[in-house]
């Protein structure tokens, strides 16, 4: 059982592995490497290519459960919407950091940035950034703005980052997207939307010589869990969650 599935409505944990040399497009190269992952993952069958030039391997959407991958020109991403547990979409992001040296010529000397991000998406239809404001509260220098007769909050996202070293080479991001419009407050009309929350642990540039992308990216694992355990589950996640139910 995932135990952060029942934080929000849905969940997701995603990897990005950018690069600073363009990544290999040929079509011998792109296919080998995704029918490898779908040696692995047999019900990754849909494959195609967008406009921009992205190459796509993923799973029925029809579920609400599935995983996906990609080649972009200068990124290696993995994802997994909803996963049965948070080791078993992390055992998938490890597999494309297994076979992304290998097949794709991706040195540790050529990683521009390691991401891992966990996501949160709460559906609510109403002005989410009046929501989020009453929920998670805003700075002691602005909270008395929200008291002013008449007013509505139309934009509020707060976003913190963190460093967590001397070189600020590992950070983490907690933020908060929302996706109401001053048309939809204007007009009163609130299509169901997704509230996103973004957990996302980074790590900057090349990676040290006896440094893995495996062992980088169980590090970021690691904070991202502990960041959600300790301190977002309570102070983000479950405030957003009550306020919505009480609405």
């Amino acid at each position: 059982m995932n135990r952060y599935a029942t934080l929000s409505d849905d969940f997701y944990i995603n990897m990005n592995l950018s690069t600073e040399m363009e990544l290999p497009q040929n079509r011998e190269t792109v296919l080998h490497y995704f029918e490898q992952i779908q040696k692995k993952y047999p019900s990754m069958r849909n494959f195609y290519t967008r406009d921009k030039g992205d190459f796509v391997l993923e799973e029925d959407k029809d579920r609400g459960q599935y995983r996906w991958a990609t080649i972009e020109p200068r990124r290696v991403c993995s994802g997994q919407v909803n996963p049965v547990s948070a080791d078993d979409a992390l055992a998938q992001h490890q597999l494309v950091l297994e076979l992304a040296p290998y097949m794709l010529s991706v040195s540790p000397l050529d990683c521009e940035a390691l991401d891992l991000l966990f996501g949160f998406d709460f559906t609510y239809r109403g002005n989410h950034n009046q929501l989020v404001a009453e929920a998670l509260g805003v700075s002691s220098a602005m909270e008395k703005m929200l008291e002013i007769p008449g007013v509505t909050a139309i934009g509020y996202e707060p976003s913190l980052t963190l460093a967590l070293d001397e070189e600020c080479r590992t950070q983490c991001r907690v933020s908060v997207e929302t996706r109401t419009t001053p048309y939809q407050v204007r007009t009163g009309d609130f299509p169901e939307e997704q509230l996103s929350v973004y957990l996302t642990t980074r790590q900057y540039g090349s990676l040290g010589p006896n440094t893995t992308f495996v062992e980088t990216l169980a590090h970021l694992a690691k904070v991202c869990q502990d960041m959600i355990d300790n301190y977002v589950a309570e102070h983000v996640l479950q405030p957003l969650a009550r306020a919505i139910a009480l609405k």
